[in-house]
């Protein structure tokens, strides 16, 4: 069964899929798609998790790179073409006169974030821990009823 279906009354699905692999077919051979973040994304594709330990720790290191919310000024941009200079000037200043308030929100958030990481690390080690030990219980159990039923068949 497929995971995703394209259609659609007057789309020819199949020559669709066609140019999408003749455009990826030749945007690798352009050197395009030979990134390393490319590569790491393709590692770490969802579909490509072969266990719950496996999405688990990806999942993790997600969370440590999100974790963080950016405090740091941040370009201000002013596309109106009309007071141009003015209005970037203003919504600098009101900007410097937030900055106060801002940072301290985020960081409050950076501090919960970081937090719920840690629990959720946390949970995640205890579980892996008790999963393995279960395992090894569940492991040495049938080996003693193996070595019973050949005791007793």
């Amino acid at each position: 069964m497929a995971i995703l279906s394209i259609g659609a009354d007057g789309i020819d699905v199949k020559k669709l899929e066609e140019e999408i692999r003749q455009t990826v077919a030749q945007k690798r051979a352009q050197g395009q798609y030979n990134d390393d973040a490319v590569a790491r994304a393709e590692r770490y594709n969802l579909l490509t998790m072969k266990d719950d330990e496996d999405f688990m720790e990806r999942y993790i290191f997600c969370l440590r790179q999100i974790v963080p919310v950016d405090t740091n000024d941040f370009e201000i941009v002013e596309k109106r073409a009309a007071f141009r200079p003015l209005l970037k000037l203003l919504k600098k200043v009101i900007w410097k006169l937030l900055k106060f308030y801002t940072f301290r929100l985020w960081s409050q958030q950076n501090q919960t974030n970081a937090i719920l990481l840690g629990g959720i690390e946390n949970l995640n080690r205890c579980h892996s821990r008790d999963r393995k030990a279960l395992e090894a219980r569940v492991e040495a159990l049938e080996k003693e009823l193996a070595e019973l039923r050949k005791r007793n068949p």
